[in-house]
């Protein structure tokens, strides 16, 4: 059996109201089980068995250095996370930095964020006449740059600096239940020591020319107190050229120094092969994925 072949696709989907591409998602809905799995769902809850508690959302941000790649890019993985796991997945786009849009840091997480309260409070495609996913649980995927910009979301920067467009609201932080990041960038300085060619390819138009980007180190942020249920999955291939593991390694170990005193897991994996984008084309990332989100204690539907 193929799969994706039971995977409905809604495109396109405005978080906005400006109809912009760059401001849209695309959903993944599994129309029926592809796994044997007693998660299956769809929008009229037919696969459900308590069609009144839906499944889980698992939403996916692709990298791109806060300048390229699009949603489409990612479809076969959306298809293959919505497959193994029977839950919705959603693929967002966000503005990116260009000559002729020339946006800085915060924009593209504030677009990110947009799109997560977004999911909160939306019904559904029309034609389903309900939602798809349970907007109280939450997966959340991201790979590069959006795994920076998803941490400056979910963690707090050290006073003075401050962001107050990338506040999210207590619902959202209650609602995000694990956090996967892969081929992570979090320390700017620290990057910038491994590939300082990447200032003038991308991060003074992303952050503006400084001499330190220390205020943009998500690897020193402060775990929201909201948030401290949260569990994490840190992934980085030793096989990565673009972004050094030690970024990865960094993150890690301040997070787990912040959750140690907790029940909370923060969980290591550099099994993945391949180079940085390389690895989202390999099964075995939809597989580690999956995993970390069906083990979570709150994965299964509720009511069975």
């Amino acid at each position: 059996m193929n799969p994706t072949s039971k995977i409905a696709v809604v495109r396109d989907i405005s978080y906005t109201g400006s109809h912009s591409h760059l401001q849209s998602f695309d959903l993944y809905i599994p129309s029926e089980s592809t796994n044997s799995s007693p998660l299956a769902n769809t929008c009229n809850g037919s696969q459900n068995p308590n069609p009144s508690s839906p499944p889980p959302l698992i939403c996916f941000v692709h990298g791109g250095a806060w300048r390229s790649e699009d949603k489409s890019e990612h479809a076969v993985l959306a298809q293959r996370l919505a497959a193994l796991t029977s839950f919705p997945v959603a693929v967002p786009n966000y503005r990116l930095t260009k000559p002729e849009t020339p946006i800085k840091h915060p924009a593209h997480a504030e677009d990110v964020l947009h799109f997560l309260h977004f999911l909160l409070d939306w019904e559904g495609p029309k034609e389903s006449g309900r939602p798809c996913y349970d907007s109280e649980r939450f997966y959340l995927v991201g790979h590069s740059c959006s795994a920076h910009m998803l941490a400056s979301i979910f963690l707090s920067p050290i006073p003075p600096t401050a962001f107050p467009t990338l506040e999210p609201s207590g619902r959202l932080l209650e609602a995000t239940l694990g956090i996967i990041f892969s081929e992570g960038i979090y320390d700017i300085d620290l990057l910038l020591e491994s590939f300082p060619e990447y200032k003038a390819w991308f991060i003074a138009d992303v952050f503006g020319e400084h001499d330190s980007y220390a205020p943009s180190n998500t690897a020193a942020y402060n775990l929201r107190p909201e948030a401290r249920h949260v569990y994490w999955l840190i992934m980085h291939s030793l096989g990565d050229t673009l972004v050094d593991i030690k970024q990865s390694r960094k993150f890690h170990e301040h997070i787990t120094g912040m959750v140690e005193d907790s029940d909370v897991k923060v969980m290591w994996d550099d099994s993945l092969e391949g180079d940085h984008d390389e690895v989202l084309t390999k099964e075995q990332y939809a597989a580690i994925v999956a995993r970390f989100v069906l083990d979570h204690p709150s994965s299964r539907v509720l009511g069975m």
